[in-house]
């Protein structure tokens, strides 16, 4: 026998296009009313579900695609970036080696955020898809043979209400009207067994996909958010260092705080300036002392003391160190800079932001000074307003002297 191809003989060629041209005529058939089709309306549902199915899952897989691509794009965004801020970064700032170190953490948390949502979502989608195509071909084979068998049918039919019978023809038509049935039916059932498994596990596979993927974005971010706040630390220590230079160095060119300049440059550049602990503990007034106190606060800002002259030549001496201009509270001592923000708890107390300058001032009654505690008014209000009415107390160790 020829050959026409690599395991296609001219005989099974010939046959293959027999039956396309017995399926072609069938249809036709069908379609104009003169031959009945095997119509199942439960399984063309489970096919319509199959379609939509496969149809929202491509769509979810390519869209996670997008998503994963996008990750990797802000991967290497990330990496740029980091790498151009330790290029700037000179040997001498502050952090030096916790910048590089926080680098690389960074870089491998974007590494482990890529491949975790590959892994566990990406991948399931392609498995859960990788299914499709095979059962896709299924319902088409399905198709195929239920027209085969239509067609078998409709033979064998037609044969038996013939005037002419030949009982040989009957018999070969009735035995492959049963060898297409039989094919038929074996598809179909197992067609009708795995469609509505295969349409409730889209459940499951899409809880796991983008539970998986949340869990990773949980946790990718939570860590993100601790190297962001170890970046803003450093960036900020840094400032710091930079401003206390800096007022350090102006200090020294007015001939005034040589030795908290001294004291400035001490450190080595890589320290970092230490926090403030905690504010020193101050005894915790009855309702009628806090009251008491804060009443005084109010009445010295507008009753002149006779004890205050020799505070008063203070208060001249000082301006002339300090080279302020103008009139200064009574009982003024020297001015402090905040370099930590303080939170006020109690009615007495003086808020604090970093930067704020606060004109120090005596107490009028020394026992009412607690250990680490000063008092003052804020120098903006006091050039704004001329009184001490805003004064209060604040912890000494939020602040230096300038």
């Amino acid at each position: 026998m020829a050959e026409t191809g690599k395991g296609v003989t001219a005989g099974k060629l010939a046959i293959n296009v027999q039956k396309r041209l017995t399926r072609a005529q069938e249809k036709v058939l069908q379609k104009l009313g003169k031959a009945d089709e095997t119509r199942d309306a439960a399984f063309e549902e489970m096919v319509a579900n199959f379609n939509k199915q496969m149809t929202e899952g491509t769509k979810l897989q390519k869209d996670l695609k997008a998503y994963v691509a996008a990750v990797k794009t802000m991967h290497d965004a990330s990496r740029r970036l980091q790498d151009c801020l330790a290029d700037m970064y000179e040997p001498d700032w502050f952090g030096k080696e916790e910048m590089d170190a926080l680098a690389e953490d960074t870089d491998t948390l974007w590494l482990d955020y890529h491949q975790n949502i590959t892994d566990k979502s990406l991948i399931t989608m392609d498995t859960y898809l990788a299914q499709f195509p095979d059962i896709k071909a299924r319902i088409a084979k399905r198709d195929r043979k239920m027209v085969d068998f239509d067609s078998a049918r409709h033979h064998f039919s037609s044969l038996q209400k013939g005037k002419k019978k030949d009982e040989a023809k009957i018999a070969k038509a009735e035995e492959d009207l049963g060898r297409a049935q039989k094919i038929f039916e074996e598809l179909n059932v197992e067609l009708q067994d795995e469609l509505p498994g295969l349409w409730d596990n889209r459940v499951g596979v899409y809880v796991n996909t983008f539970q998986g993927l949340a869990g990773q974005q949980e946790k990718f971010h939570r860590e993100m958010s601790k190297l962001s706040q170890n970046l803003n630390d450093i960036m900020t220590k840094l400032e710091e260092q930079r401003q206390l230079k800096k007022d350090g160095t102006a200090a020294a060119k007015t001939g005034d705080g040589a030795k908290s300049e001294e004291a400035n440059h001490s450190d080595s550049a890589s320290s970092p300036p230490k926090r403030p602990g905690p504010p020193p503990s101050r005894p915790t007034p009855s309702p009628d002392q806090r009251k008491k106190r804060v009443d005084s606060f109010e009445d010295e800002a507008s009753v002149p003391d006779a004890n205050t002259d020799s505070s008063t030549k203070t208060t001249q001496q000082s301006a002339v160190t300090n080279g302020s201009d103008g009139e200064l509270p009574p009982g003024f001592i020297y001015k402090v800079k905040a370099i930590h923000d303080y939170a006020a708890t109690d009615g007495d107390e003086l808020e604090l932001k970093m930067g704020d300058v606060v004109l120090v001032m005596a107490f009028d009654n020394p026992d009412e000074q607690d250990d680490g505690w000063l008092l003052g008014v804020k120098e903006s209000h006091w050039v704004q307003n001329k009184d001490t009415s805003a004064k209060g107390v604040f912890p000494e160790n939020f602040t230096q002297k300038v």
